[in-house]
């Protein structure tokens, strides 16, 4: 059972608003990428539901979290069928996130009380992803539609909270033009975890640029 209720994840989530995105098979590797992540300031971690077993890796990594990380609330992201939420949901996790919206995830996730963060392409699937109870939807892929849109769709819907992931950077050119557009949050990947740090295992690096994105969107909003 997820060990942060709903409002917690959100109220998390906008007062530490950039969400790592990360997966890795080694759960030695994935627990020193989230305690870097955590000292750097982030309070909701996505790890991605894309390898063989991944489900296993974030059982322990939930419960790895409950230890060293005791006000990390832990998601998980890639979700696009409402089996593979529920089995998150029993292993801990305190929000679903996904490329796509699927309602039947939906569902699920509101009978638990836990927040889902849809992937939407349009201002419509925005719209009935809000209808369906997600209280954030998530711009995705950020970099094909941009800032552009995300200002473009509160203009008439200012109600909306945004997370945009995909092509989201660490530096203050990027984030900027995010958070200047009206996002409620980001997500970022690849950007924060260079594979050369995670390689040399480096982990120092990673607190320091969870620390430097935290402090430039401190600024812009």
């Amino acid at each position: 059972m997820a060990n942060f209720n709903k409002l917690q994840v959100l109220s998390k989530i906008e007062c530490a608003p950039m969400v790592p995105v990360f997966y890795h098979k080694d759960i030695e590797v994935a627990k020193r990428v989230l305690k870097a992540c955590y000292e750097g300031g982030v309070r909701a971690f996505e790890f991605t539901n894309r390898g063989d077993f991944a489900h296993e890796i974030f059982g322990a990594l939930v419960k790895y979290a409950v230890q060293e990380c005791p006000e990390m609330a832990m998601g998980v992201g890639s979700v696009v069928d409402p089996a593979t939420a529920a089995l998150y949901i029993q292993l801990g996790a305190c929000f679903v996130v996904g490329p796509l919206f699927n309602p039947e995830v939906s569902r699920i996730c509101n009978r638990r009380l836990i927040p889902y963060i849809p992937g939407c392409g349009t201002v419509s699937e925005i719209g009935f992803a809000q209808e369906s109870g997600c209280d954030v939807c998530k711009v995705f892929p950020g970099d094909v539609l941009g800032p552009k849109f995300v200002k473009g769709l509160l203009a008439p819907m200012p109600w909306s909270k945004i997370m945009v992931t995909g092509g989201v950077e660490p530096t203050e050119e990027n984030l900027s033009s995010w958070f200047k557009a009206g996002v409620f949050s980001v997500g970022m990947g690849s950007k924060l975890f260079p594979a050369d740090v995670i390689k040399t295992g480096e982990w120092n690096r990673i607190t320091e640029k969870c620390k430097e994105s935290f402090e430039i969107i401190s600024e812009l909003k």
